[in-house]
């Protein structure tokens, strides 16, 4: 049985975790023997077959990402940072996988090169020598600079693989990662990666939904949408704000935590309102009839502001940049989603990302 090693790092939402943790589960019932090595903050995790190692956990001191801290917000410190990278390479010493991924990496998680860095290089350095691939999300920040792009090309010289979880129909990577026509002969395609539960039921109905999804910013637009109901065409329907610490009802508002069954709430609503996070935007395509989308966004970090610019350029939802949010801003883009097509008028994008990595991971092992 081929093993896999997979190293990824969630820092402030848990979208990262979420979707290696799908792809560890489709990986491990493929047929290999998988170990997802994580670094956040410790979550449950539905990892079938998969086995969970979990790392000192470090998190995003703030919503800039610019720098690690420990949960208690205390700074990582060289002794931290080397222990941690210490245990990372015996773990992978022990392991001797066929297969090593890393999550997001050259293209992003570079706070982590005091780490990654040496775990490539142990893997380049082992024989047999193992598959190197990268795991990345379709949009990678395009607020970097020349000499940063050209770092992760340099980086990427130690890869075999680059496997883009998109659909190029939808989005393609050379929007966002202007370093694509270097990389373009050892970057593969594989749709995107989804967990996608039956929708079933009646929940939702005719509602609209709001949700923040497993981020820490989500708080403007839950408050956002709350004073915008009443100025949109959907005043009279129940507005349902997924996201709240406890529930609430109220004029018809209800507040609540995130649900389970979050894919029916949004195949029977009217209407989805939310962040642009890659998991939110799959299950909004997916399931959803019309969205509004309202990305979380710095200055330093633009992929969800891009992934919503360009499905809003291809008339699949409405954007409302983070910005300019406000209850009017909001009831406005609502009003426009209203008038425009259903997301269900268009092609369905490809799916089927976690299957088709394990496909091409057995191809280049056999």
């Amino acid at each position: 049985m081929k093993r896999v090693f997979f190293h990824v790092q969630h820092l402030l939402g848990i979208g990262h975790v979420r979707r290696a943790a799908v792809l560890a589960r489709t990986l491990a019932a493929s047929g290999f023997d998988v170990l997802l090595v994580s670094g956040g903050a410790p979550l449950k995790l539905d990892l079938g077959q998969a086995r969970l190692h979990q790392l000192p956990p470090v998190r995003a001191r703030d919503e800039g990402l610019r720098e690690l801290s420990r949960l208690d917000g205390t700074p990582l410190d060289e002794a931290f940072r080397s222990a941690r990278t210490r245990q990372l390479l015996e773990l992978f010493a022990a392991e001797a996988p066929d297969v090593l991924i890393t999550e997001q990496f050259p293209f992003g998680r570079t706070q982590l090169r005091f780490e990654l860095l040496p775990l490539i290089e142990a893997a380049r350095q082992r024989r047999p020598r193992p598959l190197i691939v990268s795991s990345v999300r379709d949009v990678v920040r395009r607020s970097v600079s020349p000499q940063r792009v050209q770092e992760t090309l340099d980086h990427l010289r130690a890869f075999d693989l680059a496997l883009i979880h998109g659909d190029p129909r939808l989005i393609g990577f050379d929007k966002s990662f202007a370093g694509w026509p270097a990389i373009k002969d050892r970057a593969l395609y594989t749709g995107y990666i989804a967990d996608l539960k039956a929708a079933a039921g009646t929940a939702g109905c005719g509602e609209v939904v709001v949700s923040v999804g497993g981020g820490a910013v989500g708080a403007p637009l839950l408050a956002a949408a709350a004073a915008a109901r009443a100025r949109t065409a959907l005043r009279d329907r129940t507005w349902r704000l997924l996201g709240a610490s406890k529930v609430e009802r109220t004029n018809g508002l209800i507040a609540e935590p995130a649900r389970a069954d979050f894919t029916t709430l949004l195949s029977n609503a009217t209407l989805s309102i939310s962040q642009a996070g890659y998991n939110t935007v799959v299950e909004t395509l997916s399931f959803a009839d019309r969205a509004v989308l309202v990305p979380f966004g710095t200055a330093r970090e633009t992929e969800q502001t891009d992934r919503a610019t360009w499905l809003a350029e291809r008339g699949l939802v409405t954007c409302v940049p983070a910005e300019t949010l406000s209850a009017e801003t909001l009831a406005g883009a609502v009003d426009r989603a209203l008038q425009g097509p259903s997301i269900r008028s268009f092609a369905p994008c490809e799916l089927d990302g976690a299957a088709t990595t394990a496909a091409l991971l057995q191809q280049r092992l056999a």
